[in-house]
């Protein structure tokens, strides 16, 4: 099955890889409109993957990461627009010279070819990648989370119905609708017809792509995300990040899940972090340090465990931890960070560039919500991950993580002497 599916999906990508940026703009535009004119079907599909969800007990924040409404679902016709007025990438000159021979030589942006990608109960993520590989000229593989694949199958209908009207090969996105896990070892061998996997999910799936794939690996998407709040600060103004970073959407990737506050402020700091937490329904996990200012506070408290600081939350639990100072800070993300999204709170123009130096993450905020950490927010357009990894992409991919190079070489019946 997936074979064959690899093999279509590489045929695709040779007939996509050579359309026009205006050619590829009206497939974005119909795959828009498309689903909103046949939003009804996706929103029933959804609606029986929700029932199913909740009879099998998901988490709250899995149940919201798979929920569609028109709205959300109108908005994601919208970003799929939004790609289409992207500049496209693909065909840029990155570089170019002329040798002394007379051969002129220009370095190109090209596509990758086949993306394979492996995601989450998150609907969006359907159509965000689907778009990108388009504008980029890729043919793309989507394997979703079991508990959404009724929706991710109503909406690759949906989206190959819009590449058919436009005289495109349907098979350029195609999705793996059987929820049997054993598909994902064998999506994992298909390097003869896959030329990229980006997983987007766990720990546990990130280590058995590594192990086992056979295909170059992008991994990304894992966020233990910090803010360091130090003694410098206006108490007001960072409880308005703070409170932005954890409570905007909790199950986000790059929402805060460990707050790290400076010994100097923890008195008074502390005892207003609880009244603002308690506001908006946030539980605290304090340490030993942090639990003196906090139990007594109205914000429900508990004693944080080690392991609560390798834990992605995804919810409306915050870790709280005093530390001595920057030092102590930079330890602590260096030690349990996954090289996410990772912030700093100061006045201290000194101490934010010492932050920058030293937190070696993917994304690096001062005096910002880590909640910035995405494609839309960043201009590029919609996402295909957040990559925490060096190469060949890091942070949020978006078009241009999705293509490559090749030289080419212009002469006049020139040989080499």
């Amino acid at each position: 099955m997936l074979e064959q599916m690899g093999r279509a999906a590489k045929q695709a990508s040779w007939q996509i890889s050579v359309l026009s940026s205006a050619e590829k703009n009206r497939a974005l535009l119909a795959i828009a409109d498309r689903l909103d004119a046949q939003s009804e079907t996706i929103l029933r599909a959804n609606a029986l993957d929700m029932a199913d969800a909740r009879q099998n007990g998901l988490s709250e924040a899995l149940l919201d990461r798979l929920l569609l409404t028109p709205a959300r679902l109108s908005a994601i016709a919208q970003d799929v627009r939004q790609v289409a007025l992207l500049t496209d990438p693909v065909g840029q000159v990155i570089d170019g010279r002329l040798l002394d021979n007379g051969l002129k030589l220009e370095r190109r942006r090209v596509p990758l070819g086949v993306v394979g990608v492996i995601y989450e109960a998150r609907p969006n993520v359907t159509v965000d990648v689907a778009s990108l590989c388009l504008k980029t000229g890729n043919a793309v593989i989507l394997r979703g989370g079991k508990e959404t694949h009724r929706t991710n199958s109503a909406t690759v209908g949906v989206i190959q119905d819009a590449l058919a009207a436009c005289n495109l090969p349907k098979e350029a996105v195609q999705a793996i609708d059987n929820p049997d896990r054993a598909l994902v070892a064998e999506l994992l061998r298909l390097d003869q017809y896959v030329d990229m996997l980006i997983p987007r999910g766990g720990a546990a799936l990130h280590k058995l792509c590594r192990e086992q794939s056979t295909i170059p690996v992008i991994t990304g998407g894992i966020g233990v995300c910090h803010i360091y709040a130090d003694e410098t600060i206006d108490f007001a103004q960072a409880l308005k990040v703070i409170e932005n970073a954890k409570i905007q959407r909790p199950s986000a990737c790059n929402s805060l899940e460990t707050l790290l506050v400076h010994q100097g402020i923890a008195p008074e700091f502390l005892a207003a972090l609880s009244r603002h937490m308690h506001s908006v329904g946030v539980r605290l996990h304090a340490d030993e340090r942090a639990m003196p200012y906090l139990a007594d506070g109205p914000a429900t408290c508990v004693a944080v465990e080690e392991a609560n600081y390798h834990d992605e939350w995804l919810s409306l639990d915050l870790n709280v931890r005093v530390v001595t100072g920057f030092d102590q800070a930079v330890e602590h993300i260096r030690i349990y960070g996954t090289q996410h999204s990772d912030a700093i709170l100061t006045q201290s123009l000194s101490t934010a560039e010492r932050f920058v130096r030293e937190v070696d993450s993917s994304a690096v905020y001062v005096n910002a919500s880590t909640r910035f950490t995405d494609g839309g927010q960043f201009g590029l357009g919609a996402e295909v991950a957040v990559s925490t990894q060096k190469l060949h992409a890091r942070g949020p991919m978006g078009l241009e993580a999705l293509t490559t190079y090749k030289w080419i070489g212009y002469g006049d019946n020139l040989v080499r002497g």
